[in-house]
Parts: C-alpha cells; structure tokens; sequence
C-alpha cells in the first residue's frame, strides 16, 4: 500500500517552499504600496471602440496601450463586436491619441461608442462582505461536519483540519498571484475575487470526501492504528478525487489558460492552480495534519534526540 501518512511533514515542507516566498513578496509590495490591483479596485477610464474593419486581437490592443505608457490596462470584446478597454485615468487628449494610434496601428477607422471615468466596482464594503462570508461559510463547515461526524471521537477536529486546509489552498492563490503579478504583470481585480471564492467551494467539497471515507472505516477497522486507518482511507479516494477532479474541470481550465486568450488566462491559471491545490491539500495536507493532531505530535518536535548506543 502507498505509504501517504508517513511522508506528511515531506508534504508540509513541500507546500511551505511554495506559501512562504509568495506571502513574503506579497507583504513587501503591501509595505511598499505597489500591491497589483486592478481599476476594479481603484477605478479608472472605460474606452468603448468598434473597428470598422480590422479585428485585431486582445494582446495587440493592450500592447498598443503598453508603448503609449497607458497602465492597468484590460479589454474585452462584445457580442457587438465592439471592444471595451479598462485602464487608468485617461484625460481627453490622451483619450484622443489612443483613439489615433488605433486607428494608425490597424489601418481602419475606430469608432468610439463611450468612454467614461468610471469608480472602483469592487470597493471595501464589497471585499469586506466577502471576507464576512467566507469566515461564516468556514463556521458552519465546522459545526456540520462536527455534527455529521459526532459518532467518531474528537469530531471537532475534522471540521478544523478542513478549514485550515481551505486556508493553505487559499495561501496557495495569493502566493501564485504575487509571483505571477512580478513576472507576468498579474492583478488582483473581479475575477481573482470569483477564483478565489470557487477554490474555498471546491476546497471543502474535496476535504468532506476523504474525511466521510475516514468517517466510515473508523466503525469497520476499529483495531488499526489511527495512522494506518488515515492512510487506508485516502488511498482508497485516492483515484476518485485525482480522476474526478482531472475529468470535470482541470483539462477544461488548461485548454483555457492555453488557448483562451488574454483576458482570461489570468483567470483560468489561478483557478487551474487553486483547484489542483483543492485536491492536493485533501489528500497531503488536511489528513495529515488530523494525524498530527491525534497524535500530539508537536510534543516531540523540539526535543533533543537521544542516542541509542551505549556508554
């Protein structure tokens, strides 16, 4: 049998060389006020334009944008057709010179249809909603599974190991996000909110699996250690969760960070990456921090070894 348990602190290392250095560079850029948000956020100007023509692709507007020193720039297209551009502040005439280059760039005429300043459409008091919701969906998580599992001793604490474990797949986004906000210009704005949310929802579902499956072999294999009950119990959802989550929505969400354009690849990585942590995380890391936990193992961890040999 896979031996899973007994390389848990392996897991443990593997997952903190990840969460450490992208919190770390998550909390300099707070520090230093350059924390990637998008005008969703902050606000900025919204540019509508129809190309009369030409259709040229995301990537090219926004590169047009980049050489016109424009910043925070996203686009998305219509189902008129049209392309609507978000990006900072633009007064009139740099409005004016964009709408110029456009039209220079990709030989056609450009019509605008609106361009407006427009506010932040994710303020504080949303965030701050979202935030409340997350910390009551975690209570009430606790208390059912506290209550699903009252026939199993010390109940609570599955409830607890599954919180924690949605916290390190949480940990996972944001640490992915600041590295990729470095290298690739990433931003937090609506769509990391709406990824970070389905990751918390995939996240639970999959940590209530493995633990019902340990819920249900603690009545059957009453005499085994806890640990080797534990690793009994994953290795049997171990394909389940794997192929599940691979057939249902990993390969879909690969095709779109690969092939879904500009605007969406962002969106597609981070929730490819949150989602493949969902899965991680429940079978590598709630689990085991259960047995940690049953086990007190923390008493040992800062006591000197003795040596066996003799004087």
């Amino acid at each position: 049998m896979i031996d899973i348990i007994g390389k848990r602190y392996y897991y443990f290392a593997f997952s903190l060389l990840i969460i450490v250095p992208g919190l770390l560079l998550l909390g300099y850029m707070i520090q230093s006020g350059h924390l990637p948000v998008s005008i969703d956020f902050t606000g900025g100007s919204l540019l509508e334009v129809r190309f009369t023509s030409a259709a040229p692709s995301e990537a090219d507007i926004i590169s047009l944008y980049d050489r016109l020193n424009v910043e925070d720039v996203k686009v998305q297209t219509t189902g008129q057709g049209s392309y609507v551009i978000r990006s900072s502040i633009l007064s009139e005439a740099i409005r004016g010179s964009i709408v110029e280059e456009l039209g220079k760039a990709f030989g056609t005429e450009v019509v605008v249809l609106r361009f407006e300043n427009v506010g932040p459409t994710i303020g504080q008091e949303v965030t701050r909603r979202a935030a409340q919701a997350v910390a009551v969906a975690a209570f009430i998580v606790t208390f059912y599974m506290t209550f699903a599992f009252r026939g199993v001793p010390h109940a609570l604490r599955f409830g607890i190991c599954a919180i924690i474990a949605m916290i390190h797949d949480v940990a996972i986004v944001f640490s992915l996000t600041a590295i990729g906000s470095l290298i690739w210009g990433w931003q937090i704005d609506a769509l990391f909110l709406t990824a970070v949310l389905t990751v918390i929802g995939f996240s639970v579902q999959d940590k209530v699996v493995v633990f019902d499956r340990i819920r249900e072999n603690t009545g059957v294999y009453r005499r085994l250690p806890f640990e080797t009950l534990v690793n009994h119990s994953i290795v049997q959802t171990l394909q389940r969760s794997i192929n599940t989550q691979l057939m249902t929505v990993e390969f879909m969400l690969l095709a779109l960070a690969l092939f879904g354009g500009v605007t969406l690849r962002e969106f597609a990585t981070i929730l490819l990456v949150g989602l493949l942590s969902g899965t991680y995380s429940s079978i590598f890391i709630a689990a085991p921090i259960l047995v940690v936990w049953e086990g007190r193992e923390w008493r040992q961890w800062f006591k000197p070894r003795t040596s066996s040999a003799g004087a």
